[in-house]
């Protein structure tokens, strides 16, 4: 009578695999090429064109100024602030544009807002690239109702894997997180009917700053 537990069969089935090897039936298999046809648009473009078709809002900045000038439009005329922020580099812009902010994640419940700053930007899916290295953590782009985010063209790649090859560069230690936002926060599942914000931000705030020489 057999007695081995399910849990003993699939081991020694994956002690035998690992035992008695066998040569690799796709060896020829190619992993290089693109899955997708490259897009010869412009992957500013691109991107721009993507993100708003997901639902979200994107707002370009020549520069610095041209950012706290849009920043101080979206406050107002939606009554965000304060804003939750724990980056110190945006937190000086959101001063100097006379924006008042919250550090403390403490107070994340309480507030409508939020603004970070991202990883990179993919082109063809629209997404933006958030990981656990960036200042608020998880709760900083997940809790609030809108999520407003300053992204930069030089983190613009075309492809998800390019975005994972940057962070793989970038960092010694990988994320413990890295989450790919893409539009608001959606879902389906509550009697078949489109919810924004089930899970997250009702709206997503993109303001690209152009920093190309």
């Amino acid at each position: 009578m057999d007695e081995s537990t399910p849990k003993e069969k699939v081991l020694k089935k994956i002690r035998n695999a690992l035992i008695n090897k066998k040569d690799n039936p796709y060896s020829g298999l190619d992993l290089d090429s693109p899955i997708y046809n490259v897009e010869e648009e412009d992957l500013l473009v691109l991107f721009a064109n993507s993100f708003t078709n997901k639902g979200g809002k994107f707002l370009y900045c020549e520069n610095t100024e041209e950012l706290m000038e849009n920043l101080a439009t979206i406050a107002q005329d939606s009554h965000l602030e304060p804003l939750f922020c724990s980056d110190p580099a945006l937190r000086e812009i959101l001063r100097t544009a006379e924006i008042a902010s919250i550090a403390d994640a403490k107070e994340l419940p309480q507030l409508k807002a939020s603004i970070t700053r991202c990883e990179q930007l993919v082109a063809r899916t629209g997404s933006i690239v958030m990981s656990s290295r960036i200042h608020g953590g998880r709760n900083g782009y997940s809790m609030p109702e809108v999520h407003i985010v300053v992204g930069y063209a030089n983190q613009v790649v075309r492809e998800i894997k390019n975005a994972l090859q940057e962070l793989k560069s970038r960092y010694t230690t990988p994320p413990s997180l890295v989450t790919f936002v893409t539009g608001p926060s959606r879902t389906g599942d509550i009697e078949k009917t489109l919810v924004l914000g089930a899970h997250g931000p009702k709206e997503l705030y993109l303001l690209f700053v152009d920093d190309r020489e």
